[in-house]
């Protein structure tokens, strides 16, 4: 008999995730879950339901008249309508922009690509209200745009740049399109390059690989992008209420008007469900469509 087979083994104890259970490791995700989304939702419920009172922020009773009465609001509609609008042309815009940069960032062996990255991070770099105070300082009437249009003729007097939803959606642009590149960049990265040297050797242009070929391959990005730009810029507060005036207000602006101006808690409460809802049927929506194109990917 050897040594080695003389020698007694020592097992060492050691803890399995199999013993541990699957289920137990969920835990901590389940506890911010419900600690920092369900249980806020739910108060913000309760809070909707609340009957108004003249003597506190809401009554001791519960009705449904703070949803009948937003519901049946033609102004409630109209600026419902003027945030969704504006969430879907920010991110129609950030997509058109942020592709070609995605595109170039994952196919570029450039020396300058760590620099672009710089570039496409910076506004993540800046707090929201410097950045905010940036573009009130480019977009007013004595502004660095228009001083730029009226020397070079092209305007003979001040464009209107704030105030508006034209300048809540250039400076909504300029804050989410990390946001839409950066998906988009490990979608494309993830794409491999061998399908499109197929796609030419087979006698394909350049144009019709990228339209048949990575397009198609890049819309799991595409859609992640979509859904988190438009989130944001429709949830927005910051950005709107210091650039929109009453021209450009949305739904958060009024939500936290009716909360801190007014002291309107059920009704400020009721608006910010319905806007969620709404938020939640347009979303879902556009993964069903969405869904339905990428069935067909290989």
């Amino acid at each position: 008999m050897s040594a080695t087979e003389a020698a007694p083994r020592v097992e060492t104890p050691t803890i399995g995730v199999g013993r541990i259970g699957p289920v137990w490791m969920l835990v901590p995700a389940l506890v911010l879950l419900i600690g920092f989304f369900v249980l806020p939702y739910l108060s913000i419920i309760t809070m909707s339901l609340r009957e108004a009172s003249t003597r506190a922020v809401y009554g001791e009773g519960f009705t449904l008249a703070h949803y009948a009465t937003a519901l049946g609001d033609p102004f409630i509609w109209r600026i419902l309508g003027r945030t969704l609008l504006m969430g879907a042309i920010v991110t129609v815009i950030t997509l058109l922009l942020g592709y070609p940069v995605a595109y170039h960032l994952a196919n570029s062996r450039s020396r300058w690509t760590s620099l672009l990255y710089i570039f496409v991070l910076s506004p993540l770099l800046v707090g929201l209200v410097v950045r905010t105070f940036a573009w009130m300082i480019i977009l007013s009437n004595n502004g660095v745009a228009n001083k730029a249009l009226m020397a070079m003729g092209l305007v003979d007097f001040p464009l209107q740049l704030m105030n508006n939803s034209l300048g809540v959606t250039i400076a909504l642009t300029h804050v989410f399109l990390p946001f839409v590149i950066l998906p988009l960049l490990g979608n494309l990265q993830a794409i491999s390059p061998d399908l499109a040297m197929a796609s030419r050797s087979l006698g394909n242009s350049r144009m019709r690989t990228f339209l048949k070929v990575t397009l198609p391959l890049s819309l799991p990005g595409i859609q992640a992008g979509s859904i988190l730009v438009f989130v944001l810029s429709i949830s927005a507060y910051v950005t709107p209420a210091m650039l929109g005036g009453t021209g450009g207000r949305t739904m958060s602006v009024l939500v936290v008007q009716y909360l801190v101006d007014n002291f309107r808690w059920p009704a400020g409460a009721a608006l910010a469900i319905i806007m969620a809802i709404v938020a939640l049927i347009v979303v879902g929506l556009y993964l069903k469509l969405t869904a339905r194109a990428m069935r067909r990917l290989p």
